[in-house]
C-alpha cells in the first residue's frame, strides 16, 4: 500500500533568523556526542523515529554508520532530561557553506515538555557556528532541514517559530512501511 507524503524544505540564511526558544528548565542539558558511535546514533534514530516511520537508515551496516558519522562537519547533539537521552539533532556540513539538520526529534516520552524548541534552538545555533569547531569546513551561510507529513504534528510549527522559512514543497507516493521502533511494542 502506498501513502502520499508531503515534504517541506525550510531554511535560515542568516544567524539573525534564529528565534531561540526558552530553556525548559535546569534539568535539561544539550551535549555534543564528541565520539562518533554507531550504536548510540542508531539507538537515537530508532528511539526518536520509530513511531513516525523513519526507515531510511535501518538497513545501514555498522561500517556505513561509521562512515556517515565520521564525515567532516557531522555532529550529533543530544538533549538529556535528568541524565536520560530525550532527543537529538544530527548536523551535516555540505558544499558551499550549507549545514543540514539531517535528523531532529524527541523520544516519544519526552514530547510536549518544551524540550523540542530548546533542542532545535541549540542545534541551529551550533549549525551556524560549526566552522568555529571545524576550521576545515566553509563557514555556514545557510542552515536547512526538511520535515514531512509523517513527522509529529508540532514539527512544522517548531521550525517556523525558530525562524525557518519554507523554500520548497514536494509531494510523492511512498510505500507504507512498519517500523520496529526501539523494540516491538515500545510505543504502543
Amino acid at each position: 500500500m502506498s501513502i502520499t507524503v508531503t515534504t517541506w524544505h525550510l531554511e535560515q540564511t542568516s544567524p539573525s533568523d534564529l528565534r531561540p526558544a526558552a530553556a525548559p528548565g535546569d534539568d535539561v542539558r544539550i551535549v555534543r556526542a564528541e565520539v562518533p558511535s554507531p550504536e548510540f546514533s542508531r539507538f537515537l534514530y530508532t528511539a526518536v523515529g520509530g513511531d513516525i516511520r523513519w526507515t531510511d537508515r535501518l538497513t545501514m551496516t555498522y561500517a556505513q554508520w561509521e562512515e556517515v558519522l565520521g564525515r567532516p562537519g557531522t555532529e550529533t547533539w543530544v538533549a538529556y532530561d535528568r541524565g536520560t537521552p530525550a532527543g537529538y539533532a544530527e548536523l551535516e556540513a555540505q558544499d558551499g557553506g550549507s549545514v543540514e539538520i539531517v535528523y531532529f526529534g524527541l523520544v516519544p516520552a519526552f514530547r510536549g515538555r518544551r524540550i523540542g524548541g530548546h533542542l532545535l534552538s541549540c542545534a541551529t545555533a551550533r549549525a551556524w557556528d560549526l566552522a568555529e569547531r571545524r576550521p576545515d569546513i566553509t563557514p555556514t551561510k545557510r542552515v536547512w532541514l526538511h520535515t514531512c507529513s509523517k513527522d509529529g504534528p508540532h514539527a512544522m510549527d517548531n521550525y517556523l517559530r525558530r525562524g525557518f522559512t519554507l523554500f520548497d514543497t514536494t509531494v510523492e507516493e511512498e510505500q507504507e512501511s512498519v517500523t520496529p521502533g526501539p523494540w516491538p511494542g515500545a510505543h504502543g
